[in-house]
């Protein structure tokens, strides 16, 4: 069920925007395995995830789409990146730019780098090559979670999908999200395990409507 005091917004982010965004991603993130794997002390990976999602939106690609839920104050309560078709790979000078904001994240733990690195490799290899959207980012802030924030981004998103007839993918971290991504009509694809103790991703599907 929605809250009926949220609502989509489409605006183009501002900088304190931005960093709004960046601190909700984060405070969404923070138990998740992948994330708590490359960063075990929770004061750094506090610091690292914001700075990470900040990194990952100002530096989505010239095609890259971000819409946010906001409460009745103008909070942002949820966000969402995605990328349209043709958006990935992004641009070679988009990849640069995204280094040394990710450089900085992980720098502390040196083996956090080896290892993101290797996790970045599987997912390039296991994307899939026909037109799609890509879902490269969904969370709503912790205190808002099992409010309908993710639904409502999904279903702005989706028939716009399902208007230019192409399939849709993301790749998730936690193996309850499979049940959810279900609900809009993803379909588990693949298993990704690149690093030996690390945790798996995910890789769903949704296909063409």
């Amino acid at each position: 069920m929605t809250d009926s005091h949220f609502h989509i917004d489409r605006r183009a982010l501002s900088r304190a925007d931005m960093d709004a965004a960046s601190v909700t991603a984060a405070r969404g993130f923070y138990t998740d395995p992948f994330f708590e794997f490359l960063s075990p002390k929770s004061r750094q990976r506090n610091n690292a995830l914001s700075l990470f999602f900040r990194t990952a939106m100002i530096h989505l690609g010239p095609q890259g789409q971000i819409l946010t839920v906001r409460d009745d104050r103008d909070r942002i309560v949820g966000v969402s990146a995605w990328l349209p078709p043709g958006g990935y790979p992004q641009p070679i000078p988009t990849q640069l730019a995204q280094i040394p904001g990710t450089f900085r994240t992980l720098a502390r733990r040196p083996r956090a780098l080896v290892d993101g690195n290797t996790y970045l490799q599987a997912i390039a290899k296991a994307h899939p090559k026909e037109p799609h959207w890509y879902l490269y980012l969904l969370v709503a802030d912790p205190e808002t979670q099992r409010r309908g924030v993710g639904a409502m981004i999904m279903q702005e998103i989706l028939p716009t999908v399902d208007e230019q007839g192409v399939g849709s993918y993301l790749e998730t971290q936690k193996l309850d999200n499979i049940a959810y991504y279900r609900r809009f009509g993803y379909e588990h694809r693949d298993t990704l395990t690149p690093v030996t103790g690390g945790p798996p991703l995910y890789t769903m599907w949704r296909p063409a409507k």
